[in-house]
């Protein structure tokens, strides 16, 4: 069987991480990874290079310390298909910056490469990025160190938006997904750029949004959809039958074209479904502790944000009541971005289900509602074209929500096949 081609777009932070490995741990049968590209998002650009570069270095010890033991190595994908590594937006298109670094840690990884140095390279091979703005250009050094042959990423000097056009190119028509794990900005850059390019897309999966949950970042909205609202809106005209419909303003970027060739495919993993896919800190201990016993790299340095993660969760989600108070997903971890990688793993196997061309529209300017999933929950039914008869608006409807070629056309995604076994299973390919 071929493997599923994909470019994650991730912003490091921990569940990032998590989903990184289980793609790189996948087999080369089931997922071929083309391109990690980093946006801002959980913590600053130029920390999520670090953590990127800091996860390579660390699974090139992981992998040696395996061969030397003689255990399995795993990690086969990652050994047969090296990524590119390329560096993104630094900040969100027409919005206020907010990071997440008050869970994450200043690093994005629980203080890691302080409590851990020895698992952070002492080269980045920063002169060999893209650098997002003027500003921040590196000086190239008199006498720089080229990457290591052994070296598991190829680094690119282009932003990552041009990277994911390349890679959308080189490959045949509708054969790589694009897994975006973070703010959308480096997907609303691509497809500004080039909109035919960026729909020869097979499908865009993202984590993002919540639709009757809670959010975790304001009342009503999730961090991903908050931190980037006009990006993310952006990507989810291209869903739409007519974009112009739901396109939010844009000061940076100009509008699509009036004809596109095709509709975007569009799947998201909302709070909906990801909260109750988690990982439970026993379990994480009952594979983990032994190996970093043993000498494991892998679990020594994901020991350190792993548990400042459950640290965390303890602090934030305190029940006034009492401990007997807390919810589950106030204790274990959600693996939010992992999930969406599992769906590009096992999207053949029976048990996902979806809610396919929900009008879900983002407000990307409210005050209180920034980031906020709009749905219709209204009971009108929705008139067909020939009931229309050649009006333009629905009488009584405004903004267009019961017009049959308005509004967003995205696939929702609500059930998978593995909610109490997910975490288990995620660590067991990650860790054995």
């Amino acid at each position: 069987m071929a493997p599923e081609k994909i470019i994650i777009d991730t912003d490091p932070g921990v569940d990032d991480i998590l989903a990184l490995l289980l793609a790189l741990s996948a087999s080369a049968e089931e997922i071929e990874l083309l391109l990690v590209s980093l946006t801002f998002g959980n913590i600053d650009v130029e920390n999520c290079l670090r953590n990127a570069i800091s996860l390579f270095h660390v699974l090139e010890k992981e992998l040696a310390w395996r061969k030397a033991n003689g255990k399995p190595l795993g990690y086969e994908s990652l050994r047969k298909y090296k990524p590119i590594l390329a560096v993104g937006a630094e900040q969100p298109l027409d919005e206020q910056l907010l990071m997440a670094d008050y869970f994450h840690g200043i690093d994005g990884l629980g203080g890691v490469h302080a409590k851990a140095p020895h698992f952070t390279p002492e080269e980045l091979f920063r002169h060999l990025f893209h650098s997002p703005s003027a500003s921040s250009t590196p000086i190239p050094p008199e006498n720089p160190i080229p990457l290591p042959h052994e070296a598991l990423f190829t680094p690119s000097s282009s932003p990552a938006y041009l990277e994911i056009l390349s890679q959308l190119k080189k490959n045949p028509p509708h054969t790589v997904t694009i897994v975006a794990v973070g703010p959308l900005t480096n997907l609303a850059l691509a497809a500004a750029h080039d909109p035919e390019t960026f729909l020869l897309a097979k499908e865009v999966v993202i984590m993002s949004g919540t639709i009757d949950m809670e959010g975790n970042v304001t009342p009503n909205a999730e961090f991903n959809a908050y931190a980037d609202a006009v990006a993310a809106a952006r990507v989810f005209a291209l869903t739409s039958p007519s974009p112009k419909s739901t396109l939010p303003p844009c000061k940076s970027l100009k509008a699509y074209p009036e004809s596109l060739s095709s509709k975007l495919k569009l799947t998201i993993f909302p709070l909906d479904i990801t909260t109750m896919h988690l990982l439970n800190e026993a379990e994480f201990n009952s594979v983990t502790d032994s190996l970093r016993d043993e000498g494991s790299p892998l679990a020594q340095w994901s020991h350190v944000f792993i548990h400042a993660t459950f640290r965390k969760m303890e602090v934030l989600y305190a029940a006034e009541a009492g401990s007997s108070q807390k919810r589950i997903q106030d204790v274990d971890i959600s693996l939010h971005d992992p999930l969406c990688v599992w769906y590009m793993i096992t999207k053949h196997i029976a048990g996902w289900k979806a809610v396919e061309d929900r009008d879900i529209r983002i407000d990307s300017s409210g005050q209180w509602t920034r980031g906020m999933y709009v749905v219709d929950r209204r009971t009108r039914k929705k008139p067909t074209l020939e009931e229309m008869a050649g009006a333009e608006e629905v009488e009584g409807d405004c903004d267009g929500w019961l017009h049959p070629l308005w509004g967003n056309r995205i696939r929702q995604m609500v059930q998978s096949p593995d909610l109490d076994r997910f975490g288990k299973e995620m660590i067991r390919r990650i860790y054995l």
